[in-house]
Parts: C-alpha cells; structure tokens; sequence
C-alpha cells in the first residue's frame, strides 16, 4: 500500500562635511581641543586666560582657553617660528622666517594688527617680550644677531621700529654665531637670558640687561663645553641669578661669567614659573620641582611620547604641555601643580564573618612632608548602606600608618574608603579596599520539575523561600524552547506568610523556570531552576469514507475497496516541523507496521497524506500523527502520539 503527501507554505546613508577657518574669534571652536602639527612658540595671556601656540608646517597660529579647548585661529602665514606676548597681553607677536618679518596680533581676536619687516635673509628665529620691546634673534651660522622692535612707533611715521645688530659685543670673543634661543622672567623685567642652539658654538649663553634700551652684557660663556653640551632650551630662574640649561643644568652668573650651580635630574626641556617651580619633561612626565629640590613635588604622566613644550600660567595655578595624540600635539592644562600627591593605602582582610570585629589598616605617604597627626575619613559602603556611611575618623601616626576595627552589619561586599582631604602643600587621596563578608545559605524550591503536561496547560508554578534577613522577594522566570522565545520574566513579588509565591505558565512548549532571589545583608543570594515538559496538540481527520461502523469493539471508518482516503493531520506548528505518519496493516490478528512517513507541515499546521486504496475488500488499517522529539524537526516539545484512527475497505 503507497501513500502520497501534500504540503502547503506560506531587507545608511552617511553624510561628511568639512568647512575651512581662516580667522576665528574667541568661543567659536571651544568644544574642539587646540591642536598643531608642528608646535612652535607655546606662550600664555594671563589677562585673557589664553594659550597661544603657532603651527609651523602649516602656518597657522591657534588660541586655546584655559581648558585646552580651541577659542581663536588665524592661518595662512606659511611659516611660524616663535610667539611672545606683550606684558598687558593685548598683543601677540609672532616670527615669519619665511617672509622675514614679525606680525602683531590683536591677543582677543587674532586679527593681524601690525607687520613689521626685518632686513635679514635668515630669520627672525625666536622672541621674547621685555621693556616694552619685542626682541627677536637672527643669522644663521656664524652670523648671528640680536634685534629688536618697539611696538610704540609708527612705521607710517618715518622711523624705522626694527633695530638689528643689538647684540653687546664687547671684546672680540663676544658674539652670536648662530641661531640663539630667548627668554624673559616677568619678575624681572629688562633682563633677557640667550642661548645658542646653531654655528660653531652651541653651548654658548649670555644674560643681557635691556631696560636702558641698549642691550647691555652681564654675563657671557662661549664654546668650551665646560658648562653644557648643547643648548636645547634656555630659561631664567625667578629669585636667583642663575640660568636653567635643557631643563637639568642651573649655572650662575656672576661677574660677567657663568659658574656650576647644581642640576636637578636629567630631562630634555623646561619652563620655571613665577613663583620658582620648575616643571620639567622627562621621558613621558612632567615632573615639577621646588628650587634646588632633587624630588619632584608632583609629576605627570603624558602618556606613550613626551611632551613637545611646557609652559606656566603666570599665576602658577596649572601647566600647560603638549602632549602628542594620534592627530598632533594638544594642549593639555596640568591642575594643581604646586600639590604634592599623596600616596595612600587599604588594607582589609579578603573575607571576614558578618558582625564579627575586623581591622582594617593602611599607610599615607608623600614625597613632601606630611603635616603631624593626619586626619582620615572613613566610609563603609555595603548593602545596607549603599550610598555608604561615616565611620569614625582616624588619625595617622607620626611615619603615617592607621588602623581601625569595624564590625559588618550586613554580609555581601563590604568596602571601606579612606580620604584625606588635603592640605595647603599636598592635593587630597583617596583608597579603598572590599571585603567579602559571609551570608547564610537560604533556602529556595521550586515544584514541577520533570513533569509532563497536555498542550496548552495553564501550570502554576510556586516557588518557597525559606527564612531571611529583610528581603522578602522573589523573581520567577520563564524561558521556553527555542531560539525565537527569550527568556522573560514573570512575576516579581514579596512572598506571602507562608513563604511562597506563584507564578502560571501556558504550556505550549518545553520550559525552564527559574527563581530568583537576590539576597539581603544577611542571607545569600540563590537561584534555583525546573524544566517542565509540555506535549505537543495533534489531530486527525478522515474523509471520503462512506460510514463510520464498529467493527467488534472498535469503531472504523468504511471505505470503498477503489476510494482512497484522505488524511488531514493538524499539528502544533514551529518552522521546520514534520509529523511522522504512522501506518499499519492488520495481518492474521496483528498490526504490521510499514515505514513511517514523514510530512513537512503548512504555517498553518496542516498536512494532508492521501492513502492509495488497496483494490480488494476485507482490508483493516490503523493511521495516526506523531511528534518525535529531536527527529521532527525541533526540539521544543515533548514526544507525542495522536491517537490511532481506524480504516476497513470493503466492497
């Protein structure tokens, strides 16, 4: 006997933009940090509270507040080599070597206010602000100069406000033969430290006095290499007489000659504020020293590459470093430089009992002295203090260490912190360590598990949570087979008297609950889980028989001996599920089964297997749809038979 089957079944946009800038005034780019290329000139406005820095391989020349954030840019100047603000700081100059002259720019908006050309073919190199004048130096190797520019006179007045060759040559080994570097110290104004970086000669250095307005020698060293060997950045000292060479070397001058004052350890550049602090590049830090200290008060990290320049704000409240990222190099403010960064440490024990005593101890260190009897604060954050509670403060000892004991109210993850607040040398700190504190085990069941239910079965879960500390509630979830039923959550509630709480779940597949509880400060948390099973919904109709009679106790479907039937099975569907066709053959009083069948199944969970009529009469036949977990197709439901439909051909 053949049977045939019948199945029937039922996909940005991104938009870039870009504008060009050539003058901006101040707070229109403040949310874009200051960046260069080729950084040149880093120089600050304490008026304005700006940073000016000039971009050299691109010409441009960059204002960024006190924050580091983009407020001005001029471009266009094809190639800055140095910046200088005046003393109001209402101007800004800046070095064209390019086109030989040194542009005035208005410090608020960055518009050019004034040029002044210089009669050199190799300069201007670099420049300082001091006595009302801009001083610049110039030449190259061997023909080196000192010039300078009086802001005060008018080029359109006749008289010409450039002066070059102003360079003090009083006996005939004085001179500059070479490129030279400028700096100035507000504190002392008319005094102008030079150092030369190119010619024959570059650890040559003189001091220069120009408050009379003729640049006056005061101290002079020429190209022995006794002092340094090779100027890279120069810087006056504020309060002493000295110089500082390449961020390390202090040499003093005295008597128009320079002697060996004491070095601080070696770094590449620096820049000494106001008040005497030194702040030095060193490798990728920036540490920051108190005159003649051989440990830094504090030190900054800049990262993967050092810093291409740092400079003070004139107030001494912040450092600003160029500090290379992956687009150039960034303005980067240092907070609190003149505070020493304390070190401090936590330590608690890693596990302790709940409400039993525990000490927890630690050490504050500083490499600046700390004041005598350092007052600590202490915070204990668990769960029943989660935004944390005050604990009595404790005072360190004379080399700094502490110590406290404590009982844990609550169990779970107990943490203490401890802050110091600082003082007037020394920033804040603060640490922490976690303790993990014992809970009782709770107890937690949840029924069902294993069991089997019919398709569709509303089933009422109950979960039973034994005792515990505060927390009176319990989540139950539900997650259904299959990839396409998340799980989800059901019910959440505080169980009733008796501990329990229930939950009802339709059904339609196999699923695991879970419960869960979270725990409190003194039990904790559990979950616990159940899978029940759920059958499949299987029907199945016959058609094209003629009667329906009983044949001894069993009711049959009669069929003309030529009609084949048709067989209609329906099916809980999901996608890709087959039914297995079952049929079998009643031969001398025993059911012989063929080979199974199997039918794929229409959205709609119906399919349809017509069974060939056997041609003769006195046939007896036994059909049903089945759902065979794992082999259907899925396994999502548990494994269920239809039940057996009865066939008789006769004549």
């Amino acid at each position: 006997m053949r049977m045939r089957s019948t199945s029937a079944a039922t996909a940005l946009a991104v938009l870039v933009s870009s504008a060009a800038l050539s003058v901006a005034a101040a707070g229109t780019a403040a949310a874009a940090p200051a960046t260069v290329t080729s950084p040149v000139g880093l120089v600050v406005d304490h008026a304005l509270q700006r940073v000016f820095v000039g971009d050299q391989a691109n010409g441009r020349i960059l204002a960024a507040d006190y924050t580091g954030k983009l407020v001005g840019l001029n471009v266009g100047f094809g190639d800055v080599s140095d910046l200088a603000v005046s003393d109001d700081g209402a101007t800004v100059y800046a070095a064209l070597p390019a086109t030989h002259e040194i542009v005035a720019l208005d410090a608020t908006t960055l518009q050019v206010k004034t040029r002044y050309a210089v009669a050199t073919n190799a300069g201007p190199r670099h420049l300082a602000f001091s006595a009302g004048k801009v001083w610049f130096t110039y030449g190259d190797q061997w023909d080196g100069d000192l010039g300078s520019v009086d802001p005060s006179v008018d080029p359109a007045s006749g008289t010409d406000p450039v002066t070059l060759a102003q360079f003090p040559t009083e006996g005939t080994s004085v001179g500059l033969w070479g490129q030279a570097l400028l700096d100035t110290d507000p504190l002392r104004p008319g005094v102008l430290a030079i150092g030369q970086t190119g010619g024959g000669s570059t650890d040559s250095m003189a001091v220069v006095d120009v408050s009379s307005g003729a640049p006056q020698l005061t101290a002079w060293h020429f190209s022995d290499y006794t002092l340094n060997t090779g100027i890279r950045d120069i810087d006056l000292v504020a309060g002493s007489n000295q110089v500082l060479v390449n961020g390390t070397d202090r040499d003093a001058y005295a008597d128009g000659k320079f002697s060996k004052a004491g070095a601080y350890p070696a770094g590449q550049a620096a820049d000494v504020g106001r008040s005497g602090l030194i702040a030095q590049i060193t490798g990728t830090k920036v540490a920051v020293y108190r005159p003649n200290a051989a440990q830094p008060v504090r030190t900054f990290s800049t990262g993967t590459q050092p810093a291409a320049d740092v400079t003070w704000a004139p107030d001494s409240s912040r450092i600003f470093a160029l500090v290379q990222d992956g687009n150039g190099y960034t303005v980067k403010p240092l907070t609190q430089p003149a505070l020493n960064v304390p070190t401090l440490t936590v330590n608690a024990p890693a596990s302790a009992p709940r409400a039993k005593k525990l000490t927890v101890t630690g050490k504050i260190s500083a490499t600046v002295p700390l004041p005598a009897g350092v007052k600590l604060t202490v915070t204990r954050t668990d769960l029943e203090s989660p935004s944390g509670k005050a604990l009595p403060a404790v005072t360190a000892k004379a080399d700094g260490t502490y110590s406290f004991t404590d009982v844990p109210p609550a169990g779970g993850t107990v943490t203490y912190k401890v802050t110091y607040a600082g003082d007037a040398t020394h920033t804040g700190a603060s640490a922490s360590d976690k303790v993990a504190v014992s809970r009782a085990a709770v107890s937690l069941t949840l029924n069902n598990n294993g069991k089997i239910y019919n398709h569709g079965t509303d089933v009422k879960f109950t979960a039973r949570l034994g005792t515990t500390y505060k927390n009176r509630t319990v989540q139950i979830w539900s997650d259904p087979f299959g990839g396409d039923a998340p799980n989800r959550l059901i019910k959440t509630a505080k169980v009733d008297a008796h501990g329990n709480i229930g939950a009802w779940v339709d059904m339609t597949r196999d699923t695991t609950v879970t419960a869960v509880f979270a725990g409190d400060a003194g039990y904790a948390p559990k979950t616990v889980k159940v899978t029940a099973y759920a059958r499949v919904k299987v029907s199945m109709a016959v058609s094209k028989h003629y009667k329906t009679a009983k044949i001894g106790s069993t009711s049959y479907q009669w069929f003309h001996r030529n009609t084949d039937p048709l067989l209609t099975s329906t099916m809980s569907y999901y996608p890709g599920r087959q039914q297995r066709f079952d049929l079998q053959v009643s031969y001398r009083g025993s059911w012989v089964p063929a080979d199974p069948l199997w039918v794929g199944m229409a959205t709609n969970g119906k399919s349809l297997v017509t069974l060939e009529a056997p041609g003769e009469s006195g046939w007896k036949v036994r059909v049903r749809s089945a759902y065979i977990n794992g082999s259907s197709g899925d396994s999502v439901n548990s494994t269920t038979y239809g039940a057996w439909k009865y066939l008789y051909f006769s004549n």
